[in-house]
């Protein structure tokens, strides 16, 4: 849609995703007027949703058309999601581009739409703990945010009651327990293999924590367990911004929706006050503005940041934020240690679960706790890991792939469908200023913008980390007595793969040493705040979203009490 020129909104908010979404509806329920540009289309469920679709009504029967994906996105393929049933939620890498060394590889995984990538996230939604909030203080590494868990703890509060995320109450001072719908239910094959580990190693095995709903809620119906998550639900039952927040902000009437609008850079003017956006339509290549007394970025963590480096003014030679040259660095993703796991003797079976779960298992950190026993302390590195996994059976997928025929065939699937037990580690990557995104000046992007340069690789902390994650699964891989076990994989995930990338735009205390302060503002403007994953100080072994619509829901509310304080 086209907005009147020259129209001075009091609020405007860049991206739709998990944290555009709660800032909108945080800032329309308090009472202003918000306008939201998304760099993507909508998305139509009965075009787009592909959840309920067999693998005999599509073009290539659900094995894709390769060549098209390896032409158009060669790196969003890589991606588990991005397949023929849903690559449509991933961007066309030819026209977004951006660059990196040849021997740092890095993955950028994007969804440009209404919603972003919370179409086709995991939903794992955990809670950081004073672990993370103020781990240089235990260790003394990096910088500590500038919030406490008990100044966040409410908001985690609001936002798992309003967006439903099902989970058990487990005690354990590492990863709180929140506002939990009730569980799903473990799989037989996850079960014994709680029941091995918690004997043997003593680390606590539980339902992962996901924003799928168990019990229908604020009029959304539970899941129905399809377990095709990443390709869109029609029954809206796990938390996306389309379904659950944006509705939320268009019902005060105070908010209005701009598609196909690609935010180029931010208006400054002579005091270092953002005036509003400058963006080009997506579709016509027209160059517009939009104006507003406030500007909240919430892109995504690198979009964000590419957004603040192109900003550029008299007042920002260097891009706005960026007066101490910290505005990019300390780059952050979760690696993993991958591809572990066998076949679980003595379970098989020709009939489905009846349990719903598109959710397995998750052991949460152990290591370098506060608390920690004595076998879970290493200072090898600093810092820790969790892990996840599930016992499952591929019922349908190890059917179709038997070469027998007739009654052969029928035999195999009543006798030797099996479970196979699957387990990762993710661990902390730490915040290091050699991490970094900048401008590529040789670069353009589709619409003519420059395109990021990332340079990021994981270091000593990491590799030793992930040693004694691999020494772990091993471990227990021997303690399951699988067979035809795979033991994890050696190489380290590439750098990006996980898709939590988090910080350059960082949270803190000291406008020297970090961008924003610790209500999310950009400490060298009086009204640019920037509310993503971008402003982590520090990134824990856990999944950020929840952190990040925390974070987001916080800073609305601050803004709006500021803005009628007169103080925006």
């Amino acid at each position: 849609m086209l907005l009147p020129r020259r129209q001075i909104h009091e609020v405007l908010v860049i991206g739709s995703g998990a944290s555009g979404g709660w800032v909108a509806k945080e800032l329309t329920e308090r009472g202003l007027t918000v306008v939201m540009l998304e760099a993507g289309p909508p998305r139509v469920p009965a075009r787009d949703f592909t959840e309920h679709i067999w693998p005999y009504q599509l073009k290539f029967r659900g094995f894709g058309n390769q060549q098209r994906l390896l032409e158009t996105q060669p790196v969003q393929r890589l991606c588990y999601a991005c397949d023929e049933y849903s690559h449509q939620f991933f961007v066309n890498d030819l026209e977004h581009p951006y660059t990196f060394p040849a021997d740092k590889p890095f993955m950028w995984i994007r969804g440009r739409q209404i919603g972003g990538k919370t179409f086709c996230w995991a939903r794992e939604s955990y809670r950081y703990s004073d672990n993370e909030f103020k781990a240089a203080t235990r260790d003394g590494y990096g910088e500590d945010w500038p919030i406490s868990y008990k100044e966040l703890e409410p908001y985690y509060d609001l936002v798992e009651s309003y967006i439903g995320v099902s989970g058990s109450r487990e005690g354990l001072p590492q990863l709180p327990d929140g506002q939990f719908l009730p569980p799903m239910n473990l799989s037989c094959g996850a079960l014994q293999a709680k029941d091995v580990i918690e004997r043997k190693f003593g680390w606590r095995v539980m339902t992962d924590r996901v924003a799928n709903l168990t019990v229908p809620h604020r009029g959304r119906p539970a899941c129905h367990y399809c377990d095709q998550c990443q390709r869109g639900c029609f029954t809206a039952s796990y938390f996306n911004s389309p379904s659950v927040t944006l509705p939320a902000a268009a019902r005060t009437g105070k908010f209005t929706l701009v598609s196909d609008a690609v935010v180029s850079d931010l208006l400054i003017d002579h005091s270092g006050r953002a005036k509003g956006v400058h963006y080009i339509d997506r579709v016509t290549r027209e160059h517009r503005e939009v104006y507003a007394q406030v500007v909240v970025v919430a892109a995504g963590a690198l979009e964000s940041t590419r957004i603040l480096l192109n900003s550029q003014s008299p007042a920002n030679a260097q891009g706005v934020g960026n007066a101490n040259g910290v505005l990019g660095h300390y780059l952050m993703d979760h690696f993993t240690v991958e591809d572990a796991g066998g076949l679980m003797p003595g379970l098989h079976s020709s009939t489905r679960e009846a349990v719903g779960r598109p959710c397995g298992f998750l052991i949460p950190k152990y290591v370098n706790t506060v608390g920690s026993a004595a076998k879970d302390r290493n200072s090898k590195f600093l810092r820790g890991y969790r892990f996840d996994g599930d016992g499952s059976q591929e019922l349908y997928g190890h059917a179709f792939l038997m070469p027998e025929l007739g009654d052969a065939w029928r035999k195999r699937v009543r006798e030797e469908i099996p479970y196979y037990f699957g387990i990762e580690a993710q661990g902390e990557c730490l915040p290091r200023a050699d991490n970094f995104v900048r401008l590529d000046s040789t670069r353009k992007d589709a619409w003519g913008i420059p395109v990021l340069h990332v340079n990021a690789s994981y270091g000593e902390n990491e590799k030793a980390m992930a040693a004694s994650m691999r020494g772990n699964i091993s471990a227990i891989l021997d303690a399951m007595t699988l067979t035809d076990a795979t033991p994890p994989k050696t190489d380290l995930s590439v750098f990006g793969k996980n898709i939590h990338e988090c910080v350059t735009a960082r949270m803190g205390s000291d406008p020297k040493k970090s961008v924003v302060d610790s209500n999310c503002k950009v400490h060298d403007a009086p009204n640019i705040f920037v509310t993503d994953g971008a402003v982590f100080t520090t990134q824990g072994c856990y999944e950020p979203t929840l952190t990040i619509m925390a974070i987001s829901a916080r800073a609305g509310e601050h803004i709006a009490r500021a803005f009628r304080r007169g103080e925006l």
